[in-house]
């Protein structure tokens, strides 16, 4: 296990797309301080894979940079893909071309919304709704 991995298990965590963290927040979750160029180069928070190792870490958990402000001392970290991880074993198979693959966007209000018990989702929201004006 590298020594930024937490950062990894932190983003695959999240169920937010956007998620805005401070040099200081993302030295709490690590346990290791940023290295100097991270603290003063902008090209050091850059998505290219090849960059360094912890740009891998971020990639890997499916996140990107973005917003990368050197003064502040913050940046976010904005989901492009669903992270790489391990595929989890259990019943069920796959079709005939591999995989099922539900959208992005599949869930993602789940848990952001609640319906009031005794709502009628099938009565308009406009009480005149359908009455000619």
């Amino acid at each position: 296990m590298g020594k930024y991995a937490p950062l990894g298990d932190f983003l695959r965590k999240q169920r937010f797309a956007l998620v805005p963290m401070t040099f200081e927040e993302i030295e709490r979750v690590t346990g290791v301080e940023l290295p100097p160029k991270a603290q003063h180069h902008r090209a050091w928070w850059s998505n290219n894979p090849s960059n360094n190792v912890m740009t891998k870490v971020w990639l890997d958990a499916g996140y990107q940079t973005e917003q990368v402000d050197m003064v502040a001392r913050k940046l976010v970290f904005r989901r492009v893909q669903t992270p790489s991880r391990p595929e989890p074993e259990g019943p069920g198979k796959p079709d005939q071309n591999g995989p099922r693959k539900r959208h992005p966007l599949f869930g993602i209000l789940k848990e952001l919304t609640q319906i009031v018990p005794g709502t009628d989702l099938t009565e308009p929201a406009d009480p005149n709704w359908g009455e000619d004006r």
